[in-house]
């Protein structure tokens, strides 16, 4: 069922436990990342986010590379958690990539050199931006996800696989699918600790 932003927002958690259904065609799923990754605002309309969505055995493959780099660092004592982990992003329907090339910002570093500090930063944001509109995007239409992060550890044999350019750089990786449970109460900070208003 459908739902509307506000209640989104609200009820958008990270899902952990995620089965390979999907409640929406493939073709759904990746016209909504067609959509974000040509809406989602970047600095100086810099348009340097990029996404890979991984489907079927793309999907798999990902989460095969993370485990054999993990199993090279990871104790093998402690391994049995780190497989368990890897293997429940595996189940689910698929993966997005998130990506910036750095290829534009290095471009806006030397066009505006005034900025140039800044333009890592403000492209770190814009993924951000990016990750958050598919991420409760994918809530909208009844799909769980989760926010990983296994770069750089795979970001080379990703670049290989996948044949993605040398000047993107991975920042994130979302595994999603239909979620197994309903996650529990989240406890809230005080707002008025967390914002001022003035008027």
């Amino acid at each position: 069922m459908i739902i509307d932003f506000y209640t989104a927002i609200k009820s958008r958690r990270s899902i952990y436990a995620i089965s390979d259904d999907s409640t929406i065609p493939d073709e759904r799923i990746a016209h909504m990342v067609e959509e974000a990754v040509k809406c989602a605002p970047t600095s100086f309309n810099s348009q340097s986010c990029r996404a890979v969505l991984l489907l079927d055995k793309h999907h798999t493959k990902l989460w095969e590379i993370t485990k054999e780099a993990l199993r090279k660092i990871v104790p093998e004592g402690n391994f049995a958690q780190t497989e368990e982990k890897i293997d429940s992003f595996s189940k689910g329907h698929g993966t997005i990539l998130y990506f910036e090339d750095q290829a534009v910002v290095k471009g806006l570093q030397e066009q505006f050199a005034l900025y140039k500090d800044n333009f890592p930063i403000w492209s770190e944001q814009s993924s951000g931006i990016l990750q958050y509109i598919i991420w409760t995007a994918l809530e909208i239409e009844g799909l769980g996800a989760s926010l990983q992060h296994y770069n750089p550890l795979i970001d080379d044999e990703v670049k290989k696989t996948w044949s993605i350019p040398d000047e993107w750089k991975l920042i994130a990786q979302m595994p999603f699918g239909k979620p197994l449970h309903i996650p529990g109460e989240k406890s809230f900070m005080p707002i008025d600790e967390r914002i001022k208003v003035f008027k």
